[in-house]
């Protein structure tokens, strides 16, 4: 059995109007994240991760700003393509681990409905044997530092393990 483990980043500023879409959740009270797609950085960061894990091409390449039938796109959309990718190509993935830097608006009370859109969108990655899928999200404040600490965006981090028999 062969591992590989993946990294994806995903930072935007916040636009003007509400609502936030930040795992497939809509957040009433948040601002909304600039961006081409649906600026949801959570699915972003997440498909980046899958995708290098699996020594694919990274999201901006395989849905490119500059085409037009991405803007607005939601992006679970796209995070599901990639699942199906990765799944075509015999990876599955065995764990998930999300964090998000947000000074506002407040997560916690969101982590286990974006989990569980994640795990959700990556069903189609699931290990042959039905193990499911490990998913971690985890929400973190900048304490005031930096353009994410001033509110100005939010960041996120995932990690993936995937593996393929």
């Amino acid at each position: 059995m062969r591992h590989r483990v993946g990294l994806g980043f995903d930072v935007h500023p916040f636009g003007a109007e509400p609502p936030l879409v930040l795992g497939g959740v809509t957040i009433a009270e948040g601002r909304r994240l600039a961006g081409h797609s649906d600026g949801d950085a959570v699915a972003h960061a997440v498909a980046d991760a899958l995708l290098g894990a699996a020594g694919m091409p990274d999201i901006g390449t395989l849905f490119p700003a500059s085409d037009d039938q991405y803007r607005d796109v939601d992006s679970f959309t796209l995070l599901r393509d990639v699942a199906d990718r990765v799944a075509a190509a015999g990876w599955w993935v065995d764990n998930v681990d999300v964090a998000i830097a947000a000074e506002e608006p407040r997560l916690a009370p969101h982590i286990d409905a974006m989990a569980a859109n994640l795990v959700a969108a990556l069903a189609v990655t699931r290990e042959p044997m039905g193990t499911g899928i490990g998913m971690s999200v985890k929400p973190k404040r900048a304490e005031g530092l930096g353009a994410i600490g001033r509110a100005e965006g939010i960041a996120v981090w995932a990690v993936v393990l995937l593996a393929h028999g």
